[in-house]
């Protein structure tokens, strides 16, 4: 009887061994991905929820979606690119607009229709109801600023009233919703032609 306990005893441990293996495994595995996670969330990718209904309908009040923080370093700033920046009155608060002028484009604003550089700017992305009838003498944007505006014209809290945001100020683009699901997808890119 003994030998038989003396084989049951060495077979435990080496069941116990590949459990314990495998275990750490799928820990190692775990940090891991939740490190390479963070990475990807901290430098590139950030979730936001859009809180407003500035820039309805391309993104709506409560609307969950994701901003790349990293776009910038390698490509420049478009006419109608949706950015995300710091509120320039108070850097506590982010908003989310549409640019509209680039340094040194002047933008003139007469019965809600936008010129830049004389040019009347062709924009689908406004509705035709949510066009403010609002006029604005020809400004130019100092070089390093940019002149933003929501979709949803009658509403928004833009360069209309902050002036020009700052270069500095500018953090992330605007490119996945994710939330509500009948949102879910890229955030469509304005093709150059109507630019």
């Amino acid at each position: 009887m003994e030998p038989n306990t003396e084989i049951t005893a060495a077979v435990a441990p080496e069941r116990a061994r590949p459990l314990r293996r495998e275990l750490r495994s799928w820990g190692r595995d775990l940090v891991i991905a939740l490190s390479l996670a963070i990475v990807i969330i901290i430098f590139f990718y950030q979730p936001v929820k859009v809180e407003g209904t500035s820039m309805t309908p391309l993104i709506t009040d409560q609307e969950r979606i994701f901003i790349n923080k990293f776009v910038y370093r390698f490509e420049p700033i478009e006419r109608g690119d949706v950015i995300v920046f710091w509120y320039p009155l108070d850097r506590t608060k982010s908003f989310i607009k549409r640019v509209v002028g680039l340094p040194g484009d002047t933008v003139e604003i007469q019965d809600g229709h936008v010129s830049v550089n004389g040019n009347r700017l062709e924009e689908p992305y406004v509705p035709p109801e949510e066009l403010d009838r609002g006029n604005l003498s020809a400004t130019q944007v100092p070089m390093g600023e940019y002149f933003v505006m929501g979709d949803h014209r009658i509403s928004s809290n833009d360069s209309r009233i902050f002036g020009p945001v700052p270069r500095q100020f500018i953090y992330g683009k605007a490119v996945f919703a994710y939330w509500p699901f009948d949102h879910f997808g890229s955030i469509p890119v304005i093709d150059k032609a109507s630019r």
